[in-house]
């Protein structure tokens, strides 16, 4: 079945604005999710990694895109196409509450 990456933006202060009873709906659309066996996370901090010509590594911390919104967190889905895979997260927390749901089709490396 087809994969795809979430990446949830939203911020604090707009979750709390978020009516109750919404936000527990979305809470329960998360757990949906798990229960599918998606693998849900909160963002930590990000490191970006280079290693031009595999000859110098370097890190930085913090991340390499920007948004308006900071990054809430993750998820690993499946789902059996995009309009599937919007469906799903549609009702999430960060779709809800003011925030905003990317999701990034996976091709999976072929082993």
């Amino acid at each position: 079945m087809p994969k795809f990456i979430t990446i949830g933006y939203g911020d604090a202060a707009d979750y709390q604005r978020t009516p109750q009873p919404v936000r527990d709906a979305a809470h329960a659309a998360d757990a949906r999710l798990l229960s599918e066996g998606a693998v849900i996370g909160i963002a930590g901090a990000p490191v970006q990694v280079r290693n031009p010509q595999a000859r110098h590594l370097e890190t930085r911390e913090g991340p390499f895109m920007s948004s308006a919104l900071p990054v809430a967190g993750f998820a690993l889905i499946e789902a059996n196409d995009l309009a599937e895979a919007i469906g799903k997260v549609s009702c999430v927390p960060c779709a809800v509450a003011y925030g905003v749901v990317e999701i990034w089709p996976l091709e999976e490396a072929q082993k």
